[in-house]
Parts: C-alpha cells; sequence; structure tokens
C-alpha cells in the first residue's frame, strides 16, 4: 500500500523511512533484487549501488533502457565503485549471490525457473530491448516472495507491468519517490498501475538494501 505520490516512504501509517523499512522487510527472506531503470537512471544507480559490502548475501541485477547498437559500459563503470563482483549477465550463467549483474545491449534478459539468466531477440517492449517487463515478470515466476524490485526514474511505463507482477507473487516492491526522480514518468506509472509496499528517496532504498544484511 502507498502514501501519497511525494511522501517518504510509502506507508498507510506515514510511518518515518526506516520505521517502514523495517515493518516491510519483517518475517521476509530476500534472495534477488531485480532494479529497473531509464532516463535518468545511471545517475540513481551511481547513488544506491556503491557501499554494499563484499560478500553481499543477494544477487542484484540491474536493467537500463541501452542503445541496441551500442555495446553497454556499465558493468565496467560500475565494477571500480563497487566492493562486489560486477558483470553483465551471460545465458545460462545461474545467479549467483553477492555479485552485481548488468543487463546487456540488444537482447531481453530473464530468469528461468532454476534461477539462470536467459538471453532473448524477442520484439522491443516499450520500444526497449532488454526490457524491464521481461527481466521482473520473469524474476517473480523464479523468486516468488524471495524477490525484491526496485523501480527507478524513467521516461515511459516499462516496469510497471513487473512491479506489479512481482508483488503479485507476493514480492516486496519499491518505487524511487516521483517528486525526487529525474524523470518521474516510470515511477508514477507504477504507482497507478498497482499500489507499491514502498515509495523512497534513494537515499532510503540504499538504507533498505543494507538493512537487508540484518534481516
Amino acid at each position: 500500500m502507498s502514501a501519497p505520490t511525494g511522501s517518504s516512504p510509502a506507508s498507510p501509517r506515514g510511518l518515518p523511512a526506516s520505521r517502514a523499512i523495517a515493518a516491510a522487510l519483517a518475517g521476509r527472506a530476500i534472495d534477488a533484487v531485480v532494479i529497473g531503470a531509464s532516463a535518468g537512471g545511471v545517475g540513481a544507480l551511481l547513488k544506491l549501488l556503491p557501499g554494499l559490502p563484499a560478500g553481499y548475501a543477494r544477487a542484484v541485477v540491474a536493467l537500463l533502457h541501452l542503445p541496441e547498437n551500442r555495446q553497454s559500459q556499465l558493468a565496467e563503470v560500475f565494477r571500480q565503485r563497487m566492493a562486489l563482483p560486477v558483470r553483465e549477465a551471460a545465458d545460462k550463467e545461474p545467479l549467483s549471490s553477492g555479485t552485481l549483474y548488468f543487463a546487456g545491449s540488444g537482447y531481453h534478459l530473464s530468469v528461468e525457473s532454476d534461477r539462470s539468466f536467459s538471453l532473448s531477440c524477442e520484439a522491443p517492449l516499450h520500444f526497449a530491448r532488454p526490457a524491464i517487463d521481461f527481466l521482473m515478470e520473469s524474476a517473480a515466476d523464479a523468486y516468488g516472495p524471495a524477490l525484491l524490485g526496485i523501480l527507478l526514474t524513467g521516461a515511459n511505463q516499462d516496469g510497471a507491468a513487473g512491479l506489479a507482477a512481482i508483488g503479485r507473487a507476493g514480492g516486496l516492491t519499491v518505487v524511487q519517490d516521483p517528486d525526487e526522480a529525474e524523470v518521474a514518468t516510470m515511477p508514477r506509472e507504477a504507482i497507478r498501475l498497482r499500489a507499491p509496499d514502498l515509495i523512497l528517496s534513494l537515499d532510503d532504498i540504499h538504507t533498505l538494501l543494507l538493512m537487508l544484511e540484518n534481516n
């Protein structure tokens, strides 16, 4: 359930961020985190992900919309800033805890039921390949309640349906506060489609990721 857009975090009780995060995490075991973003996403992730400790106890998968005709440099950019291993997701590679994966360009990235990656050349979705919905909907099927989905800044509706699928599967859903987002369209569409568990600032989402280690 969410509070009105602009409050942080989302909570029908209007709890302070730290208390709302603790309440949302209570009784949960999260095995994987999937993060989607588009316009403004690189800057958002640079605020969100550095600081995660080596040995982080879950896999983290990030997908940003990328031009299909250009090789992604995201793994290299973040590898220099992260304590945990960073690499581009490869077809049939099992997801490993304590690793940050980025979706490459030109292929949709999905998670199979055995919790390995799959790359495909299906048609673009929301004019994007890779598309956030592909990743989130497949990860929801693979992880169910053990999945955390996070949707950040972006200029279209990609990720809204995927985050809703995570919520229906029992996973934890988080949307960046649209008032903070560089481009608010994506978080607002996700909130409109299905109320997320939490609406948070980037600082508070970072706190949430760190709190998972003590949950």
